[in-house]
């Protein structure tokens, strides 16, 4: 299982920007996928996870602000990511792995990780 992220950006507060990734193993797909991520100095933490029937759970943090997309047939998931704010800055990872979602993200449930991209968000 390969997961890619794309779209590591530089941007303002109060900004847009949008995260794809690509999971390259079909057979997966009716299991949880997830973003997750790490701010500098801290523990990487769950953003948002949505199952194959496009249910969602956000992180309170970006709820409202955020949103997810899983799209089937090309196996990709999209965040994008609107009202960014200087903490949204981190490396952002998706994750995919042998279990259905639950309501809380725990990276321990996950057993592919992307490599990381980073969006930086200025004041």
């Amino acid at each position: 299982v390969l997961l890619q992220e794309f779209g590591g950006d530089l941007v303002q507060a109060g900004g847009s920007s949008r995260l794809p990734c690509i999971v390259s193993v079909y057979y997966y797909s009716q299991y949880c996928r997830g973003l997750f991520r790490q701010a500098l100095g801290l523990e990487r933490v769950g953003v948002v996870a949505v199952d194959a029937d496009g249910r969602t759970t956000y992180a309170d943090s970006v709820k409202g602000r955020f949103t997810i997309s899983r799209h089937k047939a090309k196996n990709t998931l999209v965040l994008q990511m609107d009202s960014l704010k200087t903490e949204d800055t981190a490396m952002y990872y998706c994750a995919t792995g042998h279990r259905y979602c639950s309501d809380v993200m725990t990276e321990s449930d996950y057993d592919y990780w992307g490599q990381g991209t980073q969006v930086t968000v200025s004041s």
